[in-house]
């Protein structure tokens, strides 16, 4: 494993070959994909923090997902040396969904695990009240929420760690950072779809509150060719919740379009 930088981006990169690269969501990190990489042998993995989350500092920097999408298309470019695989998680989705609308050269296939095109009035005015407890209160309520009810009681019961690590994961942030990404998010708009053109695959969990089967058809009902796979007993941290599947389904699409 090696580190690495794309300004203040920080980076992990493993393995050798065509690159794949991976976003994470709103609390995550690049350590939300650690346990799918057994499956992506024969491929470079590269693993962003995104400007603001995890060790990748904010810098000044107006976080949006423009901004988001900007820096995924650098590192595409710069460091994987397009194209590329995209692979992201919630946030993530609309993150890689932007690229691919926007750079569509750059990209040789999506996999969006939790996948949202862009979030419901609900949802934006929760992330917005969201943004305002961080910053009056700090990270632990929120930490303790998504680790109780983001993930289905089967995969809290196979693993006692994924709580704490979920819990972690968004404690380990930096509140004005978390809150300015959370604002980033409710203030976000769809990518155009008419523009991705890549093989889309979309994997959500049967019992995914923010990503339900029924969204992800949706979405995926906007993206030429799109497909959607359904866990079952899984909630809306897919990559984290049943990284094994995950990962065969990810390495499974990257490698059935692999640039010849």
């Amino acid at each position: 494993m090696s580190g690495g930088s794309l300004g203040l981006t920080l980076l992990e990169i493993d393995g050798e070959g065509a690159p794949v690269v991976f976003v994470h969501g709103l609390g995550g990190t690049s350590n939300c994909y650690q346990a799918m990489l057994p499956a992506f042998a024969g491929f470079r993995c590269i693993r962003p923090d995104l400007p603001g989350s995890g060790r990748s500092p904010r810098a000044g920097l107006q976080l949006s997902i423009g901004l988001f999408a900007e820096v995924i298309a650098g590192v595409i470019r710069h460091v994987g040396g397009a194209p590329a695989h995209l692979v992201g998680h919630s946030m993530g989705t609309l993150v890689a969904l932007h690229v691919a609308a926007s750079v569509p050269e750059c990209v040789l296939s999506l996999t969006l695990f939790g996948p949202i095109g862009a979030p419901g009035d609900a949802a934006r005015e929760r992330l917005r009240e969201r943004a305002r407890v961080v910053r009056s209160g700090g990270l632990l309520g929120v930490a303790d929420a998504v680790a109780s009810g983001g993930v289905s009681s089967a995969s809290k019961a196979a693993n006692p760690l994924l709580g704490p690590f979920l819990r972690e994961s968004h404690m380990r942030q930096d509140p004005e950072s978390f809150a300015q990404t959370c604002e980033a998010l409710a203030g976000a708009e769809a990518a155009d779809f008419r523009r991705v053109r890549c093989p889309t695959l979309l994997v959500t969990g049967d019992e995914d509150a923010i990503a339900p089967p029924s969204a992800a058809q949706a979405l995926a009902d906007k993206i030429r060719g799109a497909r959607v796979k359904t866990l079952n007993r899984c909630g809306h941290w897919t990559p984290l919740e049943m990284p094994v599947e995950c990962g065969k389904l990810a390495a499974a699409h990257v490698r059935a379009h692999a640039a010849h």
